[in-house]
């Protein structure tokens, strides 16, 4: 394995990992909205659900896309429609004091985090950009995989700590309610560099 290839690699993981992005706009309003203790399994979904994407991904799966090429912009649709979806619900979300809203208002489990990496258009360009340009170079998927797992996970425990430290703030007036709606459209905002790349 070249040293150099393994910290260029670990460079791209580290900024694509901790740059704003749908899992981070998610992962920092469930911080906010439920503090880090609440939001565990959701960290834990992102940062581990991604790289064993990847690994599936380095097995072959990324071969249906290019024998079926239908299947991207199709999949582009679907994961715009579930992040807005996604950015409803986050808009939405009411304050914790409000008991009714609390009772109905959950953040993601470690499962949902998981399968979200799936319609994550994010994910797939880091997934397939990172295996098609290092995997070889560093003998295989696997220290692409590895990697991603290592970063992935102080990454999302600085984007939910990022909102959990925002929690004493939001919670006076109408704060948590416009940073809610602003976490939406940032989450909308942050698919379109990648659906219009």
């Amino acid at each position: 394995m070249q040293t150099e290839l393994l910290l260029a690699f670990s460079g791209f993981a580290a900024v694509t990992l901790f740059t704003p992005g749908p899992n981070n706009m998610m992962l920092m309003a469930s911080g906010a909205n439920f503090g880090i203790r609440r939001s565990l399994p959701h960290l834990f979904g992102v940062a581990l659900g991604f790289p064993a994407m990847v690994a599936l991904m380095g097995l072959g799966i990324d071969r249906l896309f290019a024998a079926f090429p239908a299947l991207v912009p199709a999949m582009q649709i679907a994961s715009f429609a579930y992040m807005i979806y996604l950015a409803w619900r986050i808009a939405h979300a009411g304050a914790p004091r409000d008991k009714a809203a609390e009772v109905e208002a959950r953040p993601f489990t470690f499962l949902q985090a998981a399968a979200f990496q799936w319609v994550n258009p994010k994910a797939w360009a880091m997934g397939l950009g990172a295996l098609s340009v290092y995997a070889a170079g560093l003998g295989g998927s696997l220290w692409v995989v590895v990697l991603f797992a290592a970063i992935g996970i102080p990454s999302a425990a600085t984007w939910t700590a990022m909102g959990q430290g925002l929690r004493r703030w939001l919670a006076r007036g109408s704060r948590l309610v416009w940073f809610n709606r602003s976490m939406a459209v940032l989450l909308v905002v942050s698919m379109l560099p990648v659906l219009f790349h």
